[in-house]
């Protein structure tokens, strides 16, 4: 037995062929045959399903309809009235007793000329639709986000488990060469020995990704209401989009103008400040314009033996009042809407700052995704030179098969987090228009876009 008799100790083909095409076939029969569904598919899905998005709706509709009823402290008041009594009276001045009834039939209608506590309860309730509308366009603006997020979880969580499967591949076919080398006499037991280490290693990472993409799934699936989601993936080549503007400050200057959070606050703060003129308004009178007409039928006060009459009596006029006294309520209650108009004006103050802090955060995330994508670029072609490069030392002697291992696990490290950096990205940039206020559901178009057909 001599080394020219053994058999080539590596005859690979490219490792980002065939491996990779195992491995796709693979992956393809955990998703089950399933239809894929692209981002915007989902996200209808969920935006008709997710609780946080029906809640968030039906209180701006509560909210409409209690503006409504602050409005109507500021409409006319109508309001109808009926009685009917019986009585038996008996009297020593008459002989006898008798009995007498009576009814009555009245329409009654108020029309408010002053007050100012009800107009300020309706500015109130036009300020507080703006804040439900304020809380739907958050609420929207996360369901958007975290579709996002679930579904490139799903999609990343495919790629590892792709990229564990195409390392099983290679290790196995390293393991194999091995085991012949070593057969034949032109290795030593360790190259063996290490392969077997190597692909015991890949086997529990495989068991690892898949019940990573098992529970990313659960996750989606309960997000969007749908069993055995199937998101598709990116293209192999995706272009990103640089950030626009370039200036952290005018998306921060946005924010602070659009962002739901920001408004809500400013809005909470107004509401704050109308809540002490109408605590104010407690020491104000009131002038109401009031009507009345009146059908009563009962016996005559005048002449109790005429038997009952009818009466109809029409009455309009004016009601005035005017608070004296209330025992220090309305001057206390002045100072309580005063302190909440500091917390009010407080919050406001968090609120700017924070949406400030997160802007810039997510801004300059963007920012340093993009340079990670283009320096892991970089680093997988350099990763397939190395290995390349290795695997020839290896057939030539000159490198070992440990370092052929190394290799080819830092060539699909690689290409993992470079496919993560990639969805990273694309949802960071989601999270920056979210943070700006300006998040919508046609962002996910372009994204839609890169999307495998």
């Amino acid at each position: 037995m001599t080394a020219l008799s053994a058999p080539n100790p590596l005859k690979l083909r490219p490792l980002s062929l065939k491996p990779l095409a195992l491995a796709a076939l693979l992956a393809l029969g955990v998703s089950g045959g399933a239809q894929a569904q692209s981002l915007v598919e989902l996200y209808d899905m969920a935006r008709g399903f997710d609780t946080t998005v029906q809640a968030a709706r039906a209180q701006y509709e509560a909210n409409l309809a209690k503006a409504d009823q602050a409005k109507a402290g500021l409409l006319p008041q109508a309001g109808l009235g009926a009685g009917v009594n019986w009585a038996n009276v008996d009297s020593s001045a008459a002989a006898g007793s008798r009995s007498a009834d009576s009814q009555n039939l009245a329409l009654s209608a108020s029309q408010p000329l002053y007050r100012p506590a009800n107009r300020l309860t309706n500015e109130q309730g036009q300020l507080s639709i703006d804040v439900a509308k304020a809380q739907l366009d958050a609420a929207e603006q996360d369901l958007i986000v975290r579709t996002a997020q679930a579904y490139f979880d799903v999609v990343a969580a495919q790629d590892t488990l792709t990229f564990v499967l195409a390392q099983k591949a290679a290790v196995a076919e390293q393991l194999a060469s091995a085991k012949r080398n070593f057969e034949v006499g032109t290795t030593t037991v360790t190259d063996s020995r290490e392969a077997q280490a190597r692909y015991d290693l890949v086997l529990a990472q495989e068991i690892a990704a898949s019940n990573d993409l098992r529970v990313k799934k659960l996750a989606l699936d309960q997000l969007v209401g749908k069993d055995n989601t199937s998101p598709k993936p990116l293209v192999s080549a995706v272009a990103l989009e640089p950030v626009q503007p370039a200036d952290p400050e005018a998306w921060v200057m946005q924010a602070q103008r659009e962002h739901p959070l920001v408004r809500q606050a400013i809005r909470g703060f107004d509401i704050a400040e109308l809540e002490v003129k109408k605590a104010q308004a407690g020491h104000k009178p009131t002038l109401d314009l009031v009507g009345q007409y009146e059908v009563a039928r009962g016996p005559s006060t005048t002449m109790p033996t005429a038997g009952n009459v009818r009466t109809n009596t029409a009455s309009v006029g004016l009601q005035f009042n005017l608070p004296l006294y209330a025992g220090h309520a309305i001057e206390n209650r002045v100072k309580e809407t005063v302190a909440l108009v500091e917390k009010a004006r407080a919050d406001r103050e968090t609120a700017l700052r924070n949406i400030g802090q997160a802007t810039r955060s997510a801004y300059f995330g963007v920012l340093s995704g993009l340079s990670q994508v283009k320096a892991l670029e970089a680093a997988e072609a350099s990763s397939q030179s190395a290995l390349d490069a290795n695997q020839l030392g290896y057939q030539v002697g000159v490198r070992i098969n440990i370092d052929v291992l190394n290799a080819q696990s830092q060539l699909f490290q690689t290409k993992r987090d470079l496919a993560q950096a990639r969805y990273n990205v694309l949802v960071g940039q989601l999270r920056l228009k979210q943070a700006g206020g300006l998040l919508k559901a046609e962002d996910l178009q372009p994204i839609n876009a890169l999307l495998a057909r």
